[in-house]
């Protein structure tokens, strides 16, 4: 029987009502354990042990808290266990699933499974004991086992890390993959795929969070001016930075369409450009991919001549997770571009 490990960090998956200091509010309260525990079918599928990662909501999830979760995959495959399944906050599960890919992949084998809920543990209906069913099930399946790579099982759909988005709020079935689809999903007779189980990430080995490099997406909306980006590279910083030195390391614009902005907010960027500073154009839409088609000011085209990279088909949060980590590994501009290139080949 297949070795599972899961990793415990909190999330509407693990989280009780409770009454602090006046206010109220779901926290989550419960460990890995005891979310186990809610599954007795789950020894059917596999033999389970647990680490707890740490404890917090999926909106406080942080680049240390991501990286105590890279050390738990770690020592996962340093134990010979079979897969991994992370249960984890839903808001930024796809986020988190995504940079655990390009870190982790060329790393390991390892599968790596992400699950939660929507419905919090003492809710009646709730969805984490079917989804952590299911998750288990997937880490455990031969053919996610031999292939690696990291998923995201909610809802009995199973999503690739690089393409899985939260689409809805409060809905059961929140999770998809805008363009591409899921990898598979269950049915009655067992997992049935789609596409062949893997990575589908561009991996950047030795890659970690850097909590000193900082980069700020920058959101394009009708009559949006430059100012955000303006006082990203011009506002102190503590940390010693010198004169020559921005105060951010790197933009993410979520453009409209395409990948366009403001006139104003386009000048800016051409600023941050000049200041050698790595601008990656994204959309602000749910689906499809950019393209220097518009010219002008602002323009998506214009800004590409200009010198911005490109984020293809990149939500912006995942852009920024992949800027963020070529900076962190020390990556210069060219190869930051290179990385960025790369993000459209992978089929």
């Amino acid at each position: 029987m297949p070795h599972v490990r899961i990793a415990s960090t909190g999330g509407t998956i693990a989280s009780t009502s409770s009454e602090m200091e006046g206010k109220s509010g779901k926290t989550p309260s419960q460990s890995g354990d005891d979310l186990v525990d809610a599954v007795p079918e789950i020894g059917e599928e596999a033999t389970i042990d647990v680490e707890e990662v740490c404890q917090v909501s999926g909106f406080q999830m942080n680049g240390e808290a991501l990286e105590a979760l890279a050390g738990a995959i770690d020592r996962a495959a340093a134990d010979g266990v079979d897969g991994v399944v992370v249960t984890h906050g839903t808001d930024t599960m796809a986020e988190s699933a995504y940079a655990l890919d390009l870190a982790c992949a060329a790393t390991t084998e390892l599968p790596v499974v992400f699950t939660g809920a929507q419905r919090s543990f003492d809710q009646l209906g709730t969805d984490g004991p079917t989804n952590l069913l299911a998750a288990v099930r997937t880490a455990a399946h031969e053919r996610v086992r031999d292939a690696g790579g990291v998923y995201l099982t909610f809802n009995d759909t199973v999503h690739a890390a690089r393409w899985v988005v939260k689409g809805h709020t409060s809905a059961l079935e929140t999770f998809e993959s805008p363009g591409a689809g899921p990898v598979g999903e269950f049915t009655p007779d067992g997992l049935r795929f789609f596409r062949e189980p893997r990575s589908y990430s561009v991996s950047m080995p030795d890659a970690t969070v850097n909590a000193d490099v900082r980069v700020e997406i920058v959101t394009n909306a009708l009559g949006v001016d430059g100012r955000q980006v303006e006082r990203a590279l011009s506002e102190e910083v503590e940390g010693g930075r010198t004169e020559t030195e921005t105060a951010v390391d790197g933009i993410v614009v979520a453009g409209t369409g395409l990948g366009n902005t403001t006139a104003e907010l386009g000048t800016a960027l051409e600023s941050a450009i000049d200041a050698g500073v790595p601008v990656v154009l994204t959309s602000r839409c749910h689906a499809g991919t950019t393209a220097g088609v518009y010219g002008g000011e602002g323009g998506g085209q214009t800004l590409l001549e200009a010198g911005a990279i490109s984020g293809g088909d990149l939500p912006p949060w995942k852009a920024r997770l992949t800027l963020e980590l070529a900076l962190s590994r020390g990556d210069d501009l060219d190869a930051v571009r290179e990385q960025f290139g790369y993000v459209d080949s992978i089929v």
